[in-house]
């Protein structure tokens, strides 16, 4: 079995990178070629933390695996982060455990690049100001991700943490744009061309009324029930596209106005990986306000870690262990 580290990750696969990579799997999903297994996600009931597995395939790459991994709120009082998780990847020929990879930044660079993708496909072409609602360790992922895809010039951001704000605005700085931290989210909302979500909140923290025509919501914090971080009006009143539409309806950020009947399936206009390979439109007009519900999703672990060990082994990296 090879074993790849957090730190091997790290060197391997970069943000542009997983953007590639993450868009190929959306692309193999609206094809029917990759799929998506259940997702088992509880509460623990030991240090307040929540466990999930996520399990999936890609007949067409070949892999298949599965990530394990949850949220342990106290973690960093211990110096480690709260977000722990590991992909085990099966040899998709025999079905042995063939690579064990650290998965912590990983996560986070997949979660930017499907963010990213998002934004690729359905963000106006001339959008330039980046709103971040939540600054916490996903926010730099989600930055990176974005400037890759769109000519970003300025960043406005609202978090409860003066220093989360304090920290994402040096890097902000560090890529040369400008930044403003705003004490309200109706002003980040209202200034952004591209609106990020990305926190825990399980409670709605932007409302209907703030969003301008013409702005794209990437909504990427609601991945269990009860987490919820949009209006269910605004979600009702955006063209929606998710990563998955059953995940979106239970888990994720749909799950709110699907569950007071604002919206059914008919009205999620599709998938994103549908939008990738040209099945369907994506934006229909300048106007229009367009939401990316990111749950997500196990094919997006997988694929990032098989890269890390495609490029491990291509190099003589990471340790190979008897199994």
């Amino acid at each position: 079995m090879l074993i790849i580290s957090e730190e091997l990750a790290r060197r391997l696969v970069s943000v542009e990178d997983a953007i590639g990579a993450v868009e190929q799997t959306f692309a193999a999903m609206a094809r029917n070629e990759a799929r998506n297994y259940p997702v088992v996600r509880e509460v623990v009931g030991y240090q307040d933390a929540v466990f999930g597995v996520k399990t999936g395939a890609d007949v067409s790459a070949p892999f298949l695996g599965l990530k394990a991994g949850g949220y342990w709120p106290h973690n960093m009082s211990r110096g480690l982060t709260n977000h722990q998780s590991a992909t085990l990847l099966f040899d998709p020929e025999t079905g042995r455990a063939s690579a064990l990879v650290s998965a912590n930044y990983l996560t986070g660079v997949r979660t930017g690049a499907a963010s990213a993708i998002a934004t690729k496909y359905l963000a106006r072409p001339d959008a330039q100001t980046l709103g971040i609602i939540g600054t916490g360790a996903q926010s730099a992922y989600q930055l990176r991700a974005t400037v890759a895809v769109r000519p970003i010039r300025s960043v406005v951001a609202w978090d409860p943490s003066p220093d989360n704000l304090e920290r994402f605005g040096t890097i902000v700085r560090e890529l040369g744009l400008g930044y403003e931290p705003k004490a309200e989210r109706e002003a980040v909302a209202g200034a952004a061309d591209v609106l990020i979500t990305v926190t825990p909140s399980q409670q709605a923290l932007v409302e209907r009324g703030w969003i301008r025509p013409g702005t794209h919501i990437s909504a990427m914090g609601a991945d269990t029930r009860g987490k919820q971080e949009l209006d269910p009006a605004l979600v009702a009143a955006a063209a929606i596209f998710v990563d998955e539409t059953a995940q979106s309806i239970t888990i994720g950020e749909c799950q709110h106005a699907y569950g007071a009947g604002l919206i059914g399936e008919t009205d999620i206009r599709g998938s994103l990986g549908s939008v990738v390979v040209g099945a369907i439109e994506g934006r229909r007009g300048a106007d229009e306000i367009t939401l990316f519900d990111g749950t997500g999703v196990a094919l997006q672990d997988l694929v990032v870690a098989e890269l890390a060990v495609r490029r491990a082994t291509e190099q003589g990296l990471g340790v190979n262990a008897d199994y």
